[in-house]
């Protein structure tokens, strides 16, 4: 007489290695999804306020995320008065920001200006040197402020970060260079 195994025995021998595969799978799509990011490194740049305590109290006011951008670690040497953050997507270049900055070149008293969420920023494109970033300069605080954001972006990152200056930093009179 032949032995006859029960249904639900053959049932969990079908099913336990099923699930582990599907487990696995699961395991390595949610691995895919949160990319590891290597640190970002960026060079040093004249900012001669860095170290104040006005870029101190911005660094710290300064939000987790910039619209979809998350903060991210940077490589040393770390330039000071910096932070950046980085998008989910692959080989996305970085939104920087730098404080403590001289007046940026192009800044004068005929330069036009945007008020987002009541900071005053001027911006240098980089489409004429075919890059495809903006870098954004606070023009109305006791330090000059630098976002440089990808193209792509959109506007969250500058709202974001225009939030948390307005909330960390006191508006200040407008220092433009005069007309050459």
């Amino acid at each position: 007489m032949r032995e006859q195994r029960h249904p639900a025995v053959i049932a969990t021998a079908i099913a336990l290695p099923v699930a582990l595969v599907v487990g696995v799978l699961v395991a390595a799509i949610a691995v895919n999804r949160s990319p590891v990011h290597d640190p970002v490194a960026l060079g040093p740049v004249d900012s001669p306020d860095a170290t104040s305590a006005q870029c101190a109290s911005l660094l710290d006011a300064l939000p987790e995320n910039l619209g979809d951008y998350t903060a991210a670690e940077l490589a040393d040497p770390a330039p000071a008065g910096v932070r950046a953050w980085v998008s989910s997507e692959e080989n996305a270049e970085p939104v920087v920001l730098r404080c403590g900055l001289t007046r940026p070149v192009g800044f004068d008293v005929a330069a036009p200006l945007q008020v987002i969420n009541g900071v005053q920023w001027f911006e240098v494109s980089g489409e004429d040197d075919g890059i495809d970033a903006s870098t954004w300069f606070v023009v109305d605080r006791g330090v000059y402020i630098a976002l440089t954001i990808p193209g792509d972006s959109g506007p969250t990152p500058l709202q974001d970060a225009s939030s948390a200056v307005s909330n960390a930093l006191p508006q200040q009179p407008l220092d433009p260079a005069p007309l050459q």
